[in-house]
């Protein structure tokens, strides 16, 4: 690449995510349209799918394979990260990066899917505590147009499939998450006779029958210590882990680098109940499994969180000072937006049938 060459753009795809093309088509054919209106050279597009980021990896440790997978070399997880989650310290070696000579004087720019969005977040943040060195600098990073769908504040969904209220990371035995555990374990035990297609990025944690005995692979699938811990996607979309990297400031905007939000609602009354439009039939079917999942985000009971979202309690304090405290029923200090059909329940409710869309904007103010 030249210095007149437009800065590439970084796809980095979310959870369970590995298709690349073929669910975004030809992504860099439709991105250049702008830059052959203006007569520029083509922008390289960069997918960063299985073949570079764990598809149910942790944010932390996706945000360390989205790194090296750029700039190559072995991936380092971090001496205390690995030790405190009981994995190794490094993963897979990538002998030639997908961008080598990324730097603060060549950026890149990012666009992330769902997981996607808080990856490249992530990343920014170890990039400006020296995670990978002194020498890298969050300028690397010209722009995060991050949050397609991203769940920065967590997602109800994840505890509809059985990610506990109560005890999060726990995981309610026979739920929908639980034999997604199962399955995923399968496939890493499998993966080095399953290929590219059940990458799961697994050298770390050792799950694969290379380094895993029959008898560990049984006791995962009766209890998974990856799927239980702190350190995997699940946790990570859950509101306390999002509460936890808000606390860190993880979502702090850098002078240098431009954000932008998109976001998505199957609500078709958000903000105005008084618009109302209906799906198509074929709608319908060809989005059945999302309209299945939305009416399961909107029907969560937020009453059953512990601890509280911090999310709830900036609601109820702003009920308090506004007068309304009458109207709002409390348990423990939570705020009750279960019952009813008013504005707050219903922007707490409206979603893509996998994130809310309060979730989905940027902590802070994009620019």
């Amino acid at each position: 690449m030249t210095l007149t060459d437009p800065v590439p753009l970084v796809i980095v795809e979310g959870f369970l995510s590995s298709a690349g093309a073929l669910i975004w088509g030809n992504f860099e054919h439709h991105s250049n349209y702008a830059c052959q209106t203006n007569g520029e050279r083509d922008r390289r597009s960069i997918f960063a799918s299985a073949d570079s980021v764990g598809p149910v990896s942790s944010l932390h440790d996706r945000a360390c394979e989205l790194f090296f997978a750029l700039v190559g070399g072995t991936v380092d997880y971090g001496t205390n990260h690995s030790h405190e989650n009981g994995h190794a310290r490094y993963g897979r070696t990538y002998t030639e990066g997908l961008y080598s000579e990324w730097s603060s004087e060549r950026p890149l720019h990012f666009l992330g899917h769902s997981m996607g969005g808080p990856t490249v977040i992530k990343l920014q943040w170890l990039i400006t505590n020296g995670f990978f060195g002194k020498q890298y600098h969050p300028d690397m990073i010209l722009s995060v147009s991050t949050a397609v769908s991203a769940p920065f504040r967590g997602t109800q969904l994840v505890y509809t499939l059985g990610e506990d209220t109560r005890d999060a990371p726990s995981v309610r035995r026979f739920s929908i998450g639980n034999f997604l555990a199962k399955g995923i374990h399968i496939a890493s035990y499998l993966s080095p006779v399953l290929g590219r297609l059940f990458d799961l990025h697994v050298e770390a944690r050792g799950l694969s029958f290379y380094d895993s005995s029959f008898a560990s692979f049984l006791k995962q699938m009766w209890r998974s210590d990856w799927a239980e811990s702190r350190d995997a996607a699940p946790f990570d979309t859950t509101f306390i882990a999002a509460d936890e990297r808000e606390a860190m400031q993880e979502s702090k905007v850098h002078a240098n680098t431009f954000y932008r939000s998109y976001c998505a609602t199957l609500d078709h009354t958000y903000p105005h109940p008084a618009t109302t439009s209906t799906p198509t039939l074929l709608q319908r079917m060809s989005g059945w499994p999302l309209y299945a999942t939305s009416r399961a985000i909107s029907s969560f009971r937020f009453s059953t969180l512990r601890p509280v979202p911090a999310f709830l309690e900036t609601i109820f304090s702003t009920k308090l000072e506004s007068g309304h405290d009458g109207e709002t029923g409390l348990e423990d200090g939570l705020v009750d937006v279960d019952d009813g059909a008013t504005d707050l329940s219903n922007a707490l409710r409206a979603n893509d049938g996998v994130i809310p869309l309060f979730s989905q904007w940027h902590p802070y103010d994009c620019k």
